[in-house]
C-alpha cells in the first residue's frame, strides 16, 4: 500500500498540474479544434453541464469554448443529430458521450419502477397518450403542447402534459433528438439511439468501474466522494469503495494525502508522469466547469473557496451574482463578476476580485486583458468596461490597460 504525502509546495504544484492537464485546461488544443475537438472533449471529460442562466454565454458553451478552439454553440445540436452525444441527467442536466448511454439506464429504471421519484404520482394515462402521438406523428417539443392551452376540449392541459413529457424522458422512453434554440425536441428512444450502441444495463460492479475509470481519466486523481458525486445509491458507493480498496492493496492505485488530511487516489505513478508546462494564458471559466464543480475538492487542492452566488440573497453576496473563476499559471487567482448586455453588445465587468497577486503584475495584467478580449468576442460583444477591482491598489493598472479594448 502506497501513501504519498503531498507536503511540499513542489508536490502540490505538480498535483495541481495533473488535475488541470487531465481536464484539458493546460494545452490549447489537447482535444483538437472545432466539431471534432468538441466530440473528443466530451468523451474525455465525461459530461458537459447544461444550464439556463444567460447572464453570460450559457455554461455548456462556455465549458467547451474553454477547451476547444473554434468551438461554436451550434455544434451541440450537430453532435445530437450525428448521434455523438445524448442528453440526460448526470449530477445535473448534461450532454454525455453516446458511448456511455448504458450507464444512464440504472437511474432511468429506478425512476420508471418508482424506486426514485422524478415527479410524484405521474399521470400514466397522459404519458401513454403522448407516446402514442409521438409514435404516430413524430418528434414533439413541449412548446407544441402550448397550442392546446386555449382548447378546453383537448385531452391535455399544458402543465400536466409538459410534466408527462419530462417523466417519459427521465424514465428513458423518450430521448432528445435535437434542439430548436433552447427548446428540446423529443422522440422515441428507439428512433433516436444510434444502432450498435450498447443498451444493456450495467451491473453494479460494471457501473462502479466505469465511474472510477472516468474520474481518474478526467481529474487525474479522485476521492471516494468524488467518484460518486451526488449519487445516492448506497450499493454503488460500497462497490466503488471495495474496488478502490482492492486496487490500493495490490498496488494498482496509490493514495495521495494533502496537508488538510484529505486523501485522494490515483493510478500508480500518475504524479510522476510527464505533464504540459504552465503558460501565461489566463482562463475565465464557467461556474459549472467540470474542474470547479466539486467545491470541496477545489478548496482542498487549490485553496480556492468558491461559491456561485446567484442563489444567495443579494445582501449576502460577497463577489457578485455570477462570478467566474480565473485560472492563471496553475492556480485559481480570483473571480470576475460580469454581465453581457446583448442589446448593445457590451460586456460589463462589474467587479474583479484577485486573491493571489504574487505573480509579476505586468504579466498578469497582460494575460487578463488578452483573456477578456477573447471572452468579449465569445459573448458576441464589441465593447467591455471594468467597474471595480479588488484589491483597490490594482484598480488603475488594470483599468488603464483594459481601456484599449474599450
Amino acid at each position: 500500500m502506497t501513501l504519498i504525502e503531498i507536503n511540499t509546495p513542489q508536490l502540490l504544484a505538480r498535483l495541481r498540474r495533473l488535475a488541470l492537464s487531465s481536464q484539458g485546461l493546460l494545452q490549447t488544443q489537447q482535444f483538437g479544434r472545432g466539431l471534432e475537438g468538441a466530440r473528443n472533449a466530451i468523451s474525455h471529460i465525461g459530461y458537459v453541464q447544461i444550464d439556463t442562466i444567460s447572464v453570460v454565454e450559457r455554461a455548456h458553451n462556455h465549458i467547451l469554448a474553454s477547451r476547444v478552439p473554434n468551438f461554436k454553440s451550434s455544434m451541440f445540436n450537430q453532435m445530437l443529430l450525428d448521434g455523438d452525444i445524448f442528453e440526460y441527467w448526470s449530477h445535473a442536466a448534461a450532454y454525455l458521450p453516446i458511448e456511455d448511454f448504458r450507464f444512464s439506464l440504472p437511474y432511468k429504471h429506478a425512476i420508471k419502477s418508482g424506486q426514485v421519484h422524478w415527479f410524484k404520482n405521474p399521470d400514466k394515462k397522459l404519458m401513454s397518450e403522448l407516446l402514442a402521438r409521438i409514435r404516430s406523428e413524430g418528434p414533439i417539443r413541449s412548446r407544441d403542447l402550448e397550442a392546446s392551452k386555449s382548447n378546453r376540449s383537448g385531452w391535455w392541459d399544458w402543465k400536466p402534459a409538459k410534466k408527462a413529457l419530462e417523466q417519459l424522458f427521465m424514465q428513458g422512453e423518450l430521448m432528445v433528438k435535437d434542439r430548436d434554440g433552447f427548446q428540446k425536441r423529443y422522440d422515441l428512444t428507439e428512433r433516436v439511439l444510434p444502432s450498435g450502441i450498447n443498451s444493456l444495463a450495467p451491473s453494479i460492479k460494471e457501473f462502479a468501474n466505469h465511474l472510477i475509470e472516468q474520474q481518474l481519466r478526467c481529474h487525474g486523481f479522485t476521492s471516494l466522494q468524488g467518484i460518486t458525486y451526488l449519487r445516492k445509491n448506497a450499493e454503488l458507493r460500497q462497490a466503488v469503495k471495495t474496488i478502490i480498496n482492492q486496487g490500493v492493496e495490490c498496488g494498482k492505485f496509490e493514495q495521495l494525502k494533502l496537508n488538510d488530511g484529505n486523501i485522494f487516489v490515483s493510478q500508480s505513478g500518475a504524479i510522476d508522469a510527464r505533464l504540459p508546462r504552465l503558460s501565461n494564458r489566463l482562463q475565465i471559466l464557467s461556474p459549472f466547469d467540470n474542474s470547479v464543480i466539486q467545491r470541496k475538492r477545489l478548496k482542498s487542492l487549490f485553496g480556492f473557496d468558491y461559491q456561485i452566488e446567484c442563489y444567495v440573497p443579494a445582501a449576502k453576496r460577497r463577489f457578485g451574482y455570477f462570478s467566474l473563476p480565473l485560472l492563471f499559471r496553475g492556480e485559481f487567482i480570483g473571480r470576475m463578476d460580469c454581465k453581457a448586455h446583448r442589446n448593445n453588445a457590451h460586456l460589463e465587468i462589474k467587479a474583479l476580485h484577485l486573491e493571489n497577486v504574487d505573480f509579476e503584475q505586468d504579466k498578469l495584467i497582460a494575460a487578463f486583458v488578452a483573456a477578456v478580449g477573447t471572452f468579449t468576442q465569445f459573448q458576441g460583444c464589441d465593447t467591455v468596461a471594468l467597474t471595480s477591482v479588488y484589491p483597490k491598489r490594482l484598480s488603475q493598472p488594470f483599468k488603464n490597460t483594459l481601456k484599449a479594448l474599450g
